[in-house]
């Protein structure tokens, strides 16, 4: 049999498993870092309470994409001086004004990163991904506090300098692991077969078949078009077959995304009813297990880690595209988005028990293994209702994916943002059973009634909201060949 040599590999959705995961894990790495590890630097009484961890930083800034790589490493850079900064912050004003530009550096990884994942994993991939994607800023928020109470106990400083020292081993691998993945997949595929965007109902074989054929055929025309590997590194000019985007783009569609209801109402419903109570359970630790030191306060996070990557592994990505796949089966062969919402309703149950479980352990004394049966029920609920709700707004606007994720970071860190000012006083009054029952209400008896319109309603909503007047860069209609 004669050797076929391997077709060209200029699309990112042709580049080895190797090297697509390696990307995914650079940016999973990345997107764990929103909140940088929760310390106790010991502040002044009248500056900082010390029973509370320190406020979340502010909401992620969204950027316009223009080169994965040049934002990213950025962003990387900006989060690696603002973490020593805060190291070195010799008063709280400072310290805070430290923890802003965390935010903001970090802040690539919550868009880009989709948009990398999008550009580098097939459709039938992407539920998977973006589960392992959702699952990384949980993990983040989670082990900050496990290693935060073994790292304290070297002094209260180190714990950022942990963190810079993390960022560091990021930025390096962006320097020499992250190609650019932005590429013109439009105009290539529409050069080349003569059609437009691959929908999201294009069977799996057209699809792969499609791209392969392109990596092999490109026309003539297009041959001196440099994408990908061939750019330079770090590209920051605009990229040769798609359009530059305005720095202020990412703002306009911001705003443009509240007409398109469903993605609104979804990702609110889900961040201000179901989310933030992670932030919740992370920030009021410290109280209910007070006798405890901070490194077995630290320990206490394992129960949350365990339920959401048994949750990722087992119930989440992976579950999600099976779910779509037997549905699409009975649907004559058409997926919808709303297939997506079915692991919702499992979801919301498991954080619903978890959270209700976890207040009576506290206020009655059991055991505290009774309470990381609980965190591991609420983590893989979280991490179930995450995947679902993105996977969910991706597929239903799979080519405004940039702008529904730029809204799902914002309202994410709002929501994040907003959390730990109300959860103390709110345990201080009426305590951990009542508020962590209210807490489970609120996700049974608010968040599964609105998913389960959208379930129902939901194409019929995206047909009146009509189509987006823009799409992402990789889709746009441009000729430019240099």
């Amino acid at each position: 049999m004669a050797f076929r040599a391997p077709p060209p590999r200029p699309d990112p959705l042709n580049w080895s498993s190797t090297q697509k995961h390696t990307i995914l894990a650079i940016v999973m790495s990345l997107y764990a870092f929103p909140y940088p590890v929760l310390d106790h630097v010991e502040w002044t009484p009248a500056q900082l309470d010390r029973r509370i961890p320190p406020a979340s930083p502010p909401p992620a800034v969204a950027s316009p994409r223009t080169s994965s790589p040049a934002a990213l490493i950025l962003g990387t850079v900006m989060a690696l001086a603002s973490t020593i900064g805060a190291a070195l912050a010799p008063t709280y004003p400072s310290y805070m004004a430290a923890r802003f530009f965390q935010g903001l550096g970090v802040s690539p990884a919550s868009n880009v990163g989709l948009a990398i994942i999008n550009d580098t994993f097939f459709e039938h991939e992407r539920g998977q991904k973006l589960g392992l994607w959702v699952l990384a800023i949980d993990q983040g928020l989670y082990f900050g506090p496990l290693i935060g109470g073994f790292v304290g106990s070297a002094g209260d400083r180190w714990i950022q300098w942990l963190s810079a020292i993390l960022f560091g081993v990021i930025l390096l691998a962006e320097l020499f692991f992250l190609p650019e993945t932005l590429y013109p997949r439009h105009l290539m595929l529409k050069a080349t077969h003569g059609v437009g965007i691959i929908s999201t109902t294009a069977q799996l074989g057209d699809e792969k078949s499609m791209i392969a054929d392109c990596a092999s055929q490109t026309p003539n025309k297009h041959a001196e078009l440099r994408r990908t590997k061939k750019l330079p590194f770090a590209n920051v000019a605009p990229l040769p077959g798609i359009r530059h985007p305005a720095l202020y783009d990412t703002i306009i569609r911001f705003v443009k995304t509240f007409k398109y209801i469903v993605v609104p109402v979804s990702i609110i419903t889900y961040c201000f009813g179901w989310y933030w109570w992670v932030l919740s359970v992370v920030t009021v630790v410290p109280i209910a297990y007070e006798t405890f030191s901070a490194q077995s306060q630290g320990l206490l996070y394992l129960g949350l880690i365990v339920g959401t990557v048994i949750s990722e592994v087992l119930f989440s990505g992976s579950l999600s595209d099976w779910i779509v796949i037997r549905q699409a089966k009975s649907n004559n062969g058409q997926k919808t988005p709303e297939m997506r919402l079915w692991l919702a309703y499992p979801a919301a149950v498991l954080t619903a028990v978890g959270l209700v479980v976890w207040g009576v352990s506290v206020d009655r004394g059991y055991h505290w293994m009774v309470g990381q049966v609980a965190f591991a029920l609420f983590g893989a609920g979280i991490q179930m209702g995450n995947t679902a709700v993105c996977s969910y707004v991706v597929d239903a606007y799979p080519m405004q994916s940039m702008a529904t994720m730029t809204f799902y970071a914002v309202m994410l860190n709002l929501s994040a943002f907003v959390d730990p000012f109300f959860i103390v006083p709110w345990v201080e009054n009426v305590g951990f059973t009542w508020t962590f029952a209210g807490h489970a209400i609120v996700t049974a008896l608010f968040c599964i009634p609105v998913l389960a319109v959208l379930h129902r309603f939901g194409a019929a909503m995206r047909g009146k909201s009509g189509s987006p007047t823009w799409v992402n860069p990789e889709f746009e209609q441009t000729t430019a060949a240099s």
